[in-house]
Formats: structure tokens, C-alpha cells, sequence
């Protein structure tokens, strides 16, 4: 499937760069389209400019920045078609200034909603007999990608200021490129969130690592062992009880689509919950709905989609079955679904279909006030 993608990648950002080159050459060599000089110097224009977009950024960025741009370029091109429709025309370099000037500005906002992180709050309600809660929910820290552990020390300080009643880490929590200083560093700070029900955690695929302990310098159970020093209760396929409630914490689905192992199944899960509590399920990805709810499950948190990311592109993973949802709340039958944009990012440093965040749910239960 990556090869699959990686060839989608460098095809799109080809047709990307290619378009690009001849609105450049129909704006700025209009008299010269058949010369030699106007063929090839817009194209080594934003062959050049893509260039220096990756070596400033990376190239997955270069590509963010010029598919985006002819995107916007597109848009404005079919706007300006609409409109001599009408009778009203605009000059190339018209259309093409104001594609650039628009495209600056969704690619700066972008940035700014990766390394920017918003509160989102949820309010929930439950028949059974449990008081009422509140719950701080964050995934996708990518521990070194978007910040450090300098970086993520702030946000936890933010987060620290919810006083809720139970935490919940929902995969993630470092990269691939996190070193072992900032994972150290990071788990640390976990200590700091105290919440009487607990703080609990769940794998992501990442969190796993994809090239190796070597390269970052630290194993996954290095990982785990370091956030239980801190008093992160870490579950891999185990349910625990908590002030009423059930927490039950699976195995990350990556275990199953790439590592060709095996999980239990929601029903085997939720078989071990006590009877008659109210069950939050942590699943990094947000996956296997049905199963879920027809299981019992009252909620259940995700990550891993970063809230679709890239705008055109947020519903893609849906569309093609890869999850069950890609942001939002969602209501299926008795059980809710939650899943999160997360407050930091993977490889990319942009957001322009969503925004970085961390959650509060509240939850008014049958069984009144908790404080």
C-alpha cells in the first residue's frame, strides 16, 4: 500500500509543479510561450522554488506547499471562468497574484493551526449510575516532530489547569524521531497530571516505531516503562475500574494491519468489564464502530487522524474504510465516539483542514455532582 501512495504522492506533486510552470509561464512570458525561454524557465522557476520549500522544510512539506498552492491557483481559475460567464474579466496576472497572495494565506494559517492548540469541550450524558465527570483527552504528541519536550511542557501546564477528574492518552505520544532525552523528558511531566481516577495510556502505531529502537535510541517497553514510573497506567488489551467507571485500553490496530499479529476483539474486551459500569474504551485508531458499540462500550476515544489533516483531502481516510470516523463527536446507538485532532503533528507541519487541539468531556451521569 505505501508503494501505492508514494507513487500517487510524487504523481500529484508532479501534475502540481507542472501546472504551476504554466500559469507562471501564461502570467509572465504570454509573448514568449513557443520560445525555448518561455517553456523552460517557469519550469525551472518552481522546480527551483520547490526545491527550497524542501530543503527549508523537508520535501512531504515541499509537496504540501506547492500541491496546496495549485490547488488555490485552480480555485481561482474556475472563479475567474465563472465570472467572465458573467461578463466580468480579470487579467492573468490578476489571477495569478491573487492565487499566490490566497495561498500564502491558507498555507500561514495552516501553520499556525499545527503549533497552535485549542481547548474543544464536549458535554455527554449517561443513564447509569455514575457521577458526574470530567475528562481531559489528548493524543499525536509526536513527541519531537511539532515541539520538544521544552515545548510539550507548556501544554501540559495548560492541561494541568482542567483539575479533571481522569486523564486519557490516546496514542502517539512520541515519533519516530523523538529522541530519548525528550521521551524521558516528556514522561516526566506526566507526573504532573494528576487526576483522582487515574491517567491511563494506550500504544499508537508510532509510538511503536517504524525503523527500529536504534534509531531513536529507546524501545517501545523502554517507552511504557518510563510513563508507568510516572503513574500512567498503560493498558494493552486490559480493562481496569476506576471511581464507577470501566477503562478498558486496546492494542493499536497497527498490531493487526501491519504487524500481521492479532488483537482481542471488542466482545473478548469487553468481556472482562465489570458489570453495569460505564466503559471507556482508548483505541488509537478509530476503527471497528459497530463492533463497539453492539459490545457495550459508553465511549470510546481515538486519535491517529490528526482531524483529516490537509484540506482538500480531511474525509479520505473515511471514504476508503480506513477508519470510522476522521473528527468529531459522533452518536451511534447507546455509545458515543470521540475522536481527536491531537495537539501536535507527525511529519507535517501543517493544518489546513483542522486545527491542533486537547479535549475536555464532561459527562453528567445519573448518580449527580462528583465535587
Amino acid at each position: 500500500m505505501w508503494i501505492f501512495i508514494l507513487i500517487a504522492i510524487v504523481a500529484v506533486t508532479a501534475c502540481a509543479i507542472l501546472y504551476l510552470a504554466y500559469c507562471w509561464r501564461r502570467t509572465v512570458y504570454a509573448d514568449q510561450r513557443k520560445s525555448v525561454r518561455g517553456l523552460l524557465v517557469p519550469l525551472a522557476a518552481v522546480m527551483l522554488f520547490f526545491t527550497a520549500a524542501g530543503l527549508l522544510l523537508n520535501f512531504i512539506n515541499a509537496v504540501v506547499v506547492v500541491t496546496h498552492i495549485a490547488v488555490v491557483m485552480l480555485a481561482v481559475e474556475f472563479t475567474a471562468f465563472c465570472l467572465r460567464r458573467c461578463g466580468v474579466r480579470f487579467s492573468s496576472k490578476l489571477q495569478f497574484c491573487s492565487a499566490m497572495l490566497l495561498s500564502a494565506a491558507a498555507l500561514g494559517w495552516g501553520w499556525y493551526c499545527d503549533h497552535h492548540v485549542w481547548r474543544t469541550e464536549y458535554s455527554l450524558t449517561t443513564a447509569k449510575n455514575i457521577p458526574d465527570l470530567k475528562i481531559l483527552m489528548f493524543a499525536d504528541s509526536h513527541v519531537g516532530a511539532t515541539f520538544g519536550a521544552d515545548g510539550f511542557a507548556k501544554h501540559v501546564e495548560v492541561m494541568k489547569e482542567e483539575n479533571a477528574d481522569a486523564v486519557f492518552i490516546v496514542g502517539d505520544f512520541v515519533d519516530d524521531d523523538t529522541s530519548k532525552e525528550d521521551m524521558i523528558a516528556s514522561c516526566r511531566l506526566m507526573a504532573e497530571l494528576k487526576a483522582p481516577y487515574g491517567v491511563y495510556f494506550v500504544l499508537g502505531n508510532h509510538d511503536r516505531g517504524y525503523y527500529g529502537s536504534a534509531r531513536r535510541g529507546f524501545s517501545v517497553t523502554e517507552l511504557t516503562d518510563e510513563l508507568q514510573k510516572n503513574g500512567v497506567t498503560v493498558l494493552k488489551d486490559q480493562i481496569v475500574s476506576a471511581g464507577g467507571i470501566n477503562v478498558a485500553g486496546r492494542l493499536d490496530y497497527s498490531v493487526v494491519r501491519e504487524q500481521h499479529g492479532t488483537r482481542l476483539s471488542p466482545a473478548e474486551l469487553m468481556a472482562k468489564a465489570a458489570p453495569g459500569g460505564y466503559t471507556v474504551v482508548l483505541d488509537h485508531q478509530p476503527v471497528e464502530y459497530d463492533l463497539l458499540g453492539a459490545s457495550g462500550a459508553d465511549l470510546v476515544l481515538s486519535g491517529h487522524t490528526h482531524g483529516g489533516q490537509l484540506f482538500p483531502l480531511n474525509q479520505v481516510g473515511r471514504m476508503i474504510g480506513a477508519v470510522d470516523r476522521v473528527y468529531g463527536h459522533e452518536k451511534r446507538g447507546a455509545a458515543d465516539f470521540i475522536v481527536t485532532s491531537g495537539i501536535s503533528n507527525w511529519a507535517l507541519k501543517f493544518k489546513t483542514g483542522t486545527r491542533s487541539e486537547y479535549v475536555v468531556i464532561n459527562i453528567k451521569g445519573a448518580g449527580g455532582e462528583n465535587r
